[in-house]
């Protein structure tokens, strides 16, 4: 499964960079104020599906555009382009992200972000990889120190339940705080120490699925913001661990 997870990802990664060098022929449609889709996405989620059905047919999928698809014991969880924003204005932030779940439990995650030619790798027990190189969360311990990624204008956001609350409590103490726009890359960002945490608010399963494994795998956590997983994606917090209670402190009360 591991390679096949390998092979099917790299090439939805070519196909959504294929569509992306060609933005101007792109329909852009709205889900919603915030969520945009494209014929980019459709397509690599329509090949994805085909690939796994075809190689797992007894298989489930959750998938972005087209939702669930039933079956037994494994279920795949695709987001075929995580940044569409990023992804239409022409930035490389935007990631293809495959999990795999075995009765709920997350065995294999793979995450590419094809304009940066990176290949993120987690397999449960077996560590997190980033083009065949081990990787690991930083050792960063003080949020004065850490640089944190999260995004504004979330989904299903309105002017009073923004993540902007979360981002003004949170910055005054911090090093730096960066935006993508894609939850897998800030993810596969703190697998590799290149952050130390990432917040965000109404994410969907297929957003984390590969993330969380490999911050897990990597050495890292991830949690709701009171350190429990009953509102996980609804308050989602990934990090080093190292910062983790600080920063989910500050999180579940924003307003202080």
């Amino acid at each position: 499964m591991k390679q096949f997870l390998k092979n099917i990802i790299l090439e939805a990664g070519k196909m959504a960079l294929d569509f992306q060098r060609k933005l101007a022929e792109l329909t852009v449609e709205r889900k919603s104020t915030t969520q945009l889709v494209t014929k980019a996405d459709q397509a690599v989620e329509e090949f994805l599906l085909r690939e796994i059905k075809k190689q797992y047919p007894g298989h489930a999928i959750l998938a972005e555009e087209t939702g669930s698809h039933a079956g037994r014991e494994y279920c795949w969880l695709i987001d075929p382009i995580d940044g569409t924003t990023s992804f239409i204005h022409g930035q490389p932030f935007f990631s293809v992200s495959i999990g795999l779940e075995q009765e709920g439990q997350s065995v294999l995650g793979a995450v590419y972000l094809p304009a940066l030619s990176e290949l993120f790798e987690a397999e449960k027990e077996h560590g997190a990889y980033c083009n065949g190189r081990k990787i690991q969360v930083s050792s960063r311990n003080r949020l004065a120190e850490s640089l944190i990624a999260t995004s504004l204008g979330c989904r299903g956001y309105t002017p009073l339940n923004d993540n902007l609350n979360h981002f003004l409590a949170v910055k005054s103490y911090l090093g730096g705080i960066r935006i993508t726009g894609s939850a897998a890359m800030h993810m596969c960002y703190v697998a590799a120490g290149r952050l130390d945490g990432y917040w965000q608010i109404n994410i969907q399963p297929y957003d984390a699925a590969a993330g969380k494994l490999l911050v897990t795998e990597a050495g890292g956590r991830y949690s709701d913001f009171a350190n429990g997983t009953e509102h996980l994606y609804r308050e989602f917090i990934a990090s080093n661990g190292k910062i983790h209670n600080e920063l989910s402190e500050i999180l579940l009360a924003p307003e202080r």
